[in-house]
């Protein structure tokens, strides 16, 4: 029982109370109560907010339709993330209001599986495309475009050097936190052999390095030391982060997946802590061929802006992990797309036929648009994509026939007459690189 006695006030019996609730003041849970100090004495705040929120996301601004006549490339970077869906459904189950900036269509979509066809040669992904009417709109056609990347087989894949890097700060506190994320681990753990290498970084006020390079079959060791983390203290991510870099590029394998997997809730703050910080220092890093993927946890307080920004930058992916079951999906069941890059820089561009089309809307990926000329510019950061992922993007396509108005300017120097014969209502151009080479290949 804890009791508060204020000067001039009867004490205070805090555990029959729940409107009082104190924590660590290390503790960055953010400060469920505040206290203020007045000649000494104590005064209580009664209006705390019990559904105060700190949850960051970054802007979307949904795409519209866009002219052929005066757009006629769409290009884009693909995205394999699903940290959204996942996400969306813990507020869901929650009762909670969804937050728009949290509603990203491309990872809904991607979350789930297609029966696209296998890749066959040399490419490391099929494509698959489809044309339909489009359920929601009567004027206008769906066109489909599918990526299926090639599996590999797990009991012959390339060894792994894996760098654990955990968020034990005291956001970290919670059931669906740190016993969530170290459930995760140990799943990840059971499934690695005696020629993986494995790492534990964790950081709250500072770094700590509690394993270097083990081999991954010490399964034992590397369980004990996750189920002894306990969470306490500020979050100086980029110590972390830079611990973390340092010892996957000491154990480097030549030819093997070496990765980082940041476990958080993305609330960094101390140091290097912005998201335009954060995204510096990940570019910087990834020269090394280390790939750096996020697993976001909690809710809250978490900064899904923080760790999409860091996985899209460190090559990595990004996943929000609400349940034991997503942690299995993600960790277990897609190993192979979780940790196995087969194509770096993935970059897609369609070519639209005026002839034919009179406009088009990109559905989802607002937050991967890349400009007309980064697609043949190898210098421009784009998508991976894993062994087995699956890639969908769609179009929504207005027909010149159809009877829904396309705003489009009214170009001086083009006419009809100078449009294309063809028959064809578009072109496919992909280009990807093949993991840690610098030049791009064209899949047309």
């Amino acid at each position: 029982m804890i009791t508060i006695s204020v000067s001039g006030c009867k004490s205070k019996d805090m555990s029959k109370d729940t409107s009082w609730r104190m924590i660590s003041e290390t503790s960055c849970e953010d400060q469920i109560m505040d206290f203020k100090t007045a000649n000494a004495d104590w005064e209580l705040l009664d209006d705390f907010d019990e559904n105060f929120n700190t949850e960051e996301y970054n802007a979307i601004s949904e795409n519209g339709f866009k002219s052929v006549r005066d757009y006629p490339l769409s290009t884009f970077a693909v995205d394999v993330d699903t940290a959204s869906y996942s996400n969306i459904r813990r507020m869901i189950n929650d009762g909670a209001e969804i937050v728009p900036d949290a509603v990203r269509i491309e990872e809904m979509v991607n979350y789930f599986k297609y029966d696209y066809k296998k890749p066959t040669g040399d490419v490391p992904f099929s494509v698959t495309t489809e044309l339909s009417d489009c359920p929601w709109n009567e004027d206008a056609k769906l066109l489909l475009i599918g990526l299926q990347a090639k599996d590999i087989d797990l009991d012959n894949r390339p060894s792994s050097n894996l760098v654990f890097l955990i968020d034990v700060s005291g956001s970290m506190d919670g059931p669906d936190r740190l016993p969530l994320m170290q459930k995760a681990f140990i799943m990840l753990t059971e499934n690695l052999n005696e020629n993986d290498r494995v790492s534990i970084v964790t950081y709250a006020g500072a770094d700590d390095v509690l394993l270097d390079g083990v081999r991954g079959n010490e399964t034992m060791k590397i369980v004990e030391a996750v189920e002894d983390l306990y969470a306490g203290g500020s979050t100086a991510g980029a110590q972390g982060i830079n611990r973390a870099y340092e010892l996957a590029e000491k154990n480097y394998i030549k030819e093997g997946n070496n990765r980082i997997i940041l476990a958080t809730d993305g609330d960094l703050n101390v140091g290097v802590s912005s998201e335009g910080e954060l995204t510096r220092l990940v570019k910087k890093k990834k020269k090394s061929g280390v790939y750096l993927s996020v697993l976001g946890f909690g809710a809250g307080n978490i900064k899904d802006n923080k760790m999409e920004a860091l996985a899209d930058n460190g090559n990595g992916n990004y996943s929000y992990i609400d349940s034991l079951l997503e942690a299995k999906k993600v960790l277990v069941d897609e190993m192979g797309g979780t940790l196995f890059t087969v194509a770096d820089d993935v970059k897609l561009q369609v070519e639209f036929n005026p002839t034919f089309l009179k406009g088009y809307r990109l559905i989802g990926y607002e937050n991967r648009l890349l400009n007309a000329e980064d697609f043949d510019d190898d210098t421009k950061d784009a998508g991976e994509i894993g062994a087995g992922h699956r890639v969908t993007a769609l179009y929504e396509l207005v027909a010149t026939d159809s009877k829904q108005k396309v705003v489009e300017s009214n170009l001086k120097y083009q006419s009809e007459s100078e449009l294309s014969d063809s028959d064809e209502w578009l072109t496919i151009n992909i280009r990807y690189k093949e993991p840690t080479r610098d030049t791009s290949q064209l899949l047309s």
